[in-house]
């Protein structure tokens, strides 16, 4: 997945800083979103995917204006309705920007949306 950098992308934008560079937390996302996509092999008809953890390293600032290509790449086969993504983000010249893992687990859509908007008291 490519992207380029805007204004609406830097930490100064989504406040996780004082720079105008491409913020972590939007980094994360289009990670999250990239594993969304090499997840969809491993669900069947009524499942989806969810976050559940983020190993992530952000070693290089990219400037609005910049290119980042972001990859998710399945670490191992599914284990327990676990799967572990190794994600990379690399700049418009092909310097890493970002690596690390993120994990997702497979659930029934419908099952885990009453879960979720059940009230607090009833749980």
């Amino acid at each position: 997945m490519r992207h380029e950098v805007t204004d609406a992308d830097t930490a100064v934008a989504v406040g996780s800083g004082d720079v105008p560079v491409l913020a972590t937390p939007r980094l994360i996302a289009w990670m999250e979103a990239a594993t969304v996509r090499a997840a969809a092999p491993f669900t069947e008809s009524g499942q989806t995917t969810v976050g559940t953890e983020v190993r992530v390293r952000h070693v290089r600032a990219t400037p609005v204006g910049g290119r980042v290509e972001v990859s998710a790449t399945p670490a191992a086969s599914v284990a327990g309705g676990r799967l572990t993504f190794v994600v990379r983000a690399v700049d418009g010249s092909g310097r890493l920007v970002a690596t690390g893992e993120i994990d997702r687990a497979i659930v029934d859509r419908q099952r885990f949306l009453a879960r979720t908007v059940e009230p607090a008291a009833d749980r």
